[in-house]
């Protein structure tokens, strides 16, 4: 299995045979600029919620690919009628694929679209592919309702946001950690803005005394999970 980081909360999982683009946010940020958007193909598009920095390239890249968009039916709906045609709408569910199962989980945040309509709630994803289990927070704050993955999953990754302000910081990233028993984490949502640029370095150290892996793979990086 490959992840690709492209920026914020973005990135590409290779798994199954499949490519699973997650909350495209790349060319309306800055830090993203080297990356060709016109090159990333996708299957399918997971979208955690509306907000502008989660879904700037949605419209464009879902037409550009044809992948099959999952979300919020609210979501849906707002990218239906600006021509995306291949939808999957879910909520707070899971589902089986030809290639894995998905499961939508609860956030705390809030979820608006660009165009100022309701964006339905707030998620995270739960992906069993390839024989690992992913857990992709979207953008939240620290909740109690993440003890309830360790009774469902053993999660070999989380992948967790950890800039602050709008989500988790990295000392709620590691509290969560312990909520859903997984020691392998990948960060996102942090640096992009000055309200949630962080110490890389502290981050890293925080999580190795803990005995846990914080993984912050640069722009446009591939890693093997």
């Amino acid at each position: 299995m490959k992840y690709t980081y492209y920026g914020q909360s973005c990135f590409l999982l290779e798994a199954a045979g499949k490519k699973l683009l997650f909350d495209p946010f790349i060319s309306h940020n800055p830090l993203a600029k080297n990356i060709d958007t016109k090159a990333i193909e996708a299957d399918y598009i997971l979208v955690s919620h509306g907000h502008g920095d989660h879904v700037g390239d949605l419209i464009t890249l879902a037409k550009q690919t044809q992948a099959t968009v999952i979300a919020m039916p609210e979501v849906i709906d707002w990218a239906s009628k600006q021509g995306v045609e291949k939808v999957h709408g879910m909520n707070f569910g899971k589902f089986t694929f030809d290639w894995g199962t998905v499961r939508m989980v609860p956030a705390t945040h809030s979820s608006g679209l660009p165009d100022g309509s309701y964006g339905g709630n707030p998620a995270g994803f739960v992906l069993e592919v390839d024989g690992k289990q992913i857990y992709f927070a979207g953008d939240t704050g620290l909740t109690i309702e993440m003890k309830v993955l360790a009774d469902i999953y053993n999660l070999d990754y989380a992948i967790l946001p950890i800039g602050g302000n709008y989500t988790m910081d990295v000392d709620d990233a590691l509290i969560a950690t312990k909520y859903f028993d997984c020691d392998n984490v990948i960060g996102v949502h942090y640096n992009t803005f000055p309200v949630i640029e962080i110490d890389t370095k502290a981050a890293l150290d925080k999580f190795k005394r803990e005995n846990k892996t914080l993984l912050l793979p640069e722009i446009g990086e591939t890693i093997s999970l």
